[in-house]
């Protein structure tokens, strides 16, 4: 409509044609006087806008970003935030919650088949728990804080009103932006500490074709970790890494590219953030509701020997091989002591 109003008023003010235009040269001819001119800025501008190209204005500060009127690759960004990333984002995370609640009405909670041993095996060390605790918790902050900027407006904001709101909306970006540093650094260091554990082999095409235990009552094969645990890891640090790095792009703008650069960036920043969000809370459901004494393994880095065995058989066999042997629980009884 704007670039309707502008070729509008620049047709007004045009000579018509056949119009007297009887300034003669010095030879007699009549001559068009802005024949001779080039365009001017405001033509210019019309013609961008007609051509959907950039319109930019007239500034005197030095930040040439602030003369843009027009950026026609916003409107396609607007549209993806306002509509598609919704979408997208309303799917994959309602669609995994509603999943996992067929999923809890069919299966139950997975137990530890022939219940607890009694004697634990230790799973993580102090180091593993308290970075996966980091990455857990910032990463927590940093989707629900992502998620307000999408679904805030339309959840939020109506529950809260517009002063709760806007509070809740600035520290959520205060959070945002400073925890993605303590985020990318335990990425790093869970890449480090466990990459080794999770290259694919393949035992993990046998885990997948039986279910994982999950589905059925086969319990396959695995290592320390099993094909869902490597999935998990690989989405984890992949999936960090993107939005670390199209994350950091946003935070300083226009350091590292362009508008169109941070568009782009923003777009596969809320996509790949949306579906790891999703990914989590499958994860966050087997490693506590979903499967008994899971959650032993990141609280005191001690499991059931039993449900290692059930879960991680060939694991506890190179434990035990290593000499690092299953132990009972500081507090229990001796058996027919008082």
């Amino acid at each position: 409509m704007r670039a309707i109003f502008l070729a509008a008023a620049l047709l007004l003010a045009m000579p018509v044609a056949g119009q007297a235009q009887t300034n003669p040269n010095v030879s007699g001819t009549p001559t068009n006087p802005t024949s001779m001119l080039p365009p001017v800025a405001d033509e210019l501008e019309v013609i961008k806008a007609l051509q959907g190209g950039r319109v930019a204005g007239r500034i005197t500060i030095p930040d040439q970003q602030a003369a843009s009127l027009i950026q026609p690759g916003g409107r396609s960004w607007r549209d993806f935030h306002n509509v598609t990333l919704a979408w997208v984002g309303g799917i994959a995370v309602l669609g995994m919650v509603g999943i996992l609640v067929l999923f809890r009405l069919s299966k139950g909670r997975i137990p530890i088949e022939g219940g607890a041993s009694g004697r634990t095996i230790q799973r993580f060390n102090l180091l593993e728990r308290a970075n996966h605790w980091m990455v857990a918790s910032t990463f927590i902050i940093l989707a629900l804080s992502g998620l307000n900027l999408t679904f805030g407006r339309h959840v939020l904001l109506p529950l809260v009103g517009p002063e709760a709101f806007t509070a809740i909306s600035q520290w959520g970006k205060y959070a945002h932006n400073f925890l993605a540093f303590p985020f990318t650094l335990g990425i790093v260091v869970m890449l480090l500490l466990w990459v080794k554990d999770n290259i694919p082999n393949g035992r993990d095409m046998a885990w997948l074709k039986q279910g994982g235990g999950l589905v059925g009552h086969a319990h396959p094969d695995a290592g320390r970790f099993n094909a869902g645990q490597k999935g998990i890891f690989w989405i984890t640090v992949l999936g960090g890494a993107a939005v670390a790095v199209t994350g950091y792009v946003l935070v300083f703008p226009f350091f590292f590219t362009d508008i169109a650069g941070m568009q782009l960036s923003h777009i596969i920043h809320s996509i790949v953030s949306v579906v790891m969000i999703a990914v989590m809370l499958a994860h966050i459901y087997i490693g506590t509701l979903g499967m008994e004494g899971a959650s032993d393994a990141m609280t005191s880095g001690q499991v059931d020997l039993n449900w290692a065995k059930q879960h991680h058989n060939l694991w506890v066999a190179q434990e035990m091989a290593k000499g690092r042997g299953a132990s009972a629980p500081a507090d229990a009884k001796v058996a027919g002591g008082d």
